[in-house]
């Protein structure tokens, strides 16, 4: 599903220009706004819809997906199979560390963090995307919130994990290996590992990893934050909820979302975006973040907005 065929950074394969230019990612030049493909699962009767939805993305210059396997357990990455073309050169991203879990808990999912989990995990990813190899692989760590805590025989030493993803690195398996949900602790002891990005719940007001985004700044690890907006989970802020946010949405003429996400670009030049939607305008609009600028009292506006959200929840 990649391609080395693209003639600038700032334009894909298929020559559409990159929304929000061009970031990098394992090495190679992505589209700052990516496409997150969690919400397909929503559109589990409506294959056609979703189809259409990821074939858009990639017209509009969107050449990085993420997806994982528990996502739909194979549903979604069956999607992506089904509609992204190795000429489309487009980045898929996938992620291990949990799987699909039909006991009817909160939640459809449960951790897999053991490292036999972790490999069957991999394998459940080439399968549904059927692919040789997958670019880039996450390890979705329960370290911090939001989601699920890790116990018992899912309490697992990192160092055991990073062992069979290198090696499933040198299997050819996997191309880069990413982090998701650490502390900045675990992500320093991860560094000899050839981490390439890291995906940790983060917003305009929730910015508790501050010191992590300069750590991946410094070290060249891609940041791909997810709950970019906040407030998916209760107790969680909104970045819509923000007065500072309103404001500059009504002077520019966009959404407050789209304020949301354009400030993550503006902050710091290694975030990658994934936003998701199982809806075709929400999805241009979201493409359409990467256009929008700020002049300085609009900017500096936003970056006083306080984080209010130091330790999110786990559980």
């Amino acid at each position: 599903m990649t391609s080395s065929s693209n003639p600038s950074p700032e334009v894909t394969a298929t020559g559409v220009t990159r929304p929000g230019g061009a970031g990098l990612l394992a090495g190679r030049p992505v589209s700052r706004v990516g496409y997150g493909a969690m919400q397909l699962e929503r559109l589990h009767d409506d294959r056609d819809t979703a189809l259409a939805i990821l074939r858009r993305a990639v017209e509009l210059g969107v050449d990085h997906i993420d997806t994982a396997y528990f996502y739909g357990a194979g549903l979604v990455n069956g999607l992506i199979r089904e509609a992204i073309r190795p000429e489309d050169g487009v980045l898929v991203v996938s992620k291990v560390g949990a799987t699909p879990d039909s006991s009817g808990g909160r939640l459809p999912l449960r951790l897999a963090q053991r490292p036999e989990e972790l490999r069957a995990g991999v394998e459940d990813n080439l399968a549904s995307l059927g692919v040789d190899q997958i670019p880039v692989v996450n390890l979705r760590r329960a370290d911090t919130g939001p989601g699920l805590g890790a116990e018992g025989d899912q309490v697992v030493d990192i160092d055991d994990q990073l062992a069979v993803m290198t090696a499933m690195r040198d299997e050819g398996k996997i191309g880069a290996i990413g982090l998701s949900s650490v502390t900045p602790d675990r992500l320093r002891h991860a560094l000899p590992a050839g981490i390439v990005c890291v995906q940790n719940a983060y917003s305009l007001v929730t910015r508790a990893d501050e010191d992590m985004l300069k750590l991946c700044v410094a070290e060249g690890i891609a940041w791909v934050p997810y709950f970019p907006l906040g407030g998916t989970f209760p107790g969680i802020p909104k970045v819509t909820d923000e007065p500072a946010v309103h404001a500059a949405a009504q002077t520019l003429g966009s959404t407050p979302s789209q304020i949301g996400l354009a400030w993550l670009l503006h902050h710091t030049p290694n975030t990658l975006l994934i936003p998701g939607t199982a809806d075709a305008g929400h999805l241009e609009a979201n493409v359409a973040t990467g256009a929008i600028t700020f002049d300085d009292a609009t900017l500096a506006a936003l970056d006083a907005v306080p984080s209010r959200s130091a330790d999110l929840p786990i559980g």
